[in-house]
């Protein structure tokens, strides 16, 4: 098994993508501000920031794949866009494939949009961490770097207000919003974390997104 360097690794998400990581047998590089003091079997744990670059650099090299599972907003404002360059040189020169966690609110709601993010009923008060994610995206897309990377959209209701059970059972789409037949959105963190590993494992989504629901 491989060695997984996740930014975020305490946080919902990061905890999630950690313990599927773990189930399978990868190592892991947890990454965080705060180190637990007692981490998992398995888990090698890194005090820093992602903005770090030295840090960044050396866990690219030790890890066959990055995990970006941090907020891309801090105080309402946009973080994590502006570092999308650093992260992609990062994991590019080391060969590392960087995979980002990030949010529902970029999809389209119907084919030709518009964006969740962009719809009446979309709540102010998360804007700001939904717009720094889909610009994050924006980043991405829009980057000629070499780097192998993939962006995971979850369902529209995800996280720890409705974290749900592992069931491995789930549907993967693309940039239109997934939801089954009552117009609900979901996907559970744990179910979350096995598509992502999944990308790790047997790559499918290469320079692109791609999104995850039931």
């Amino acid at each position: 098994m491989s060695t997984i360097a996740i930014f975020g690794y305490t946080g919902y998400v990061g905890a999630h993508i950690t313990a599927e990581a773990l189930r399978r047998g990868h190592e892991v590089i947890g990454i965080s501000r705060s180190a637990p003091p007692n981490p998992e079997p398995g888990v090698t744990v890194r005090s820093g920031s992602i903005t770090d670059q030295a840090l960044l650099r050396e866990v690219a090299k030790q890890g066959a794949a990055l995990v970006v599972a941090v907020h891309g907003s801090a105080n309402d404002k946009p973080f994590l866009p502006q570092l999308v360059p650093s992260l992609l040189e990062a994991a590019g020169a080391s060969g590392a494939r960087i995979g980002f966690v990030g949010g529902a609110a970029s999809q389209l709601v119907a084919p030709g949009g518009p964006r969740l993010l962009d719809t009446p009923e979309f709540p102010d008060f998360i804007k700001p961490e939904a717009e720094a994610q889909a610009d994050t995206l924006k980043a991405l897309q829009a980057s000629n770097s070499a780097a192998d990377w993939f962006y995971v959209n979850p369902a529209a209701d995800f996280g720890p207000q409705a974290p749900g059970e592992r069931t491995g059972d789930f549907r993967i789409g693309g940039e239109i919003l997934l939801s089954d037949a009552a117009g609900n959105s979901y996907i559970s963190g744990a179910d979350y974390a096995i598509a992502f590993l999944d990308e790790i494992d047997t790559p499918k989504h290469h320079r692109g997104q791609f999104s995850v629901a039931y």
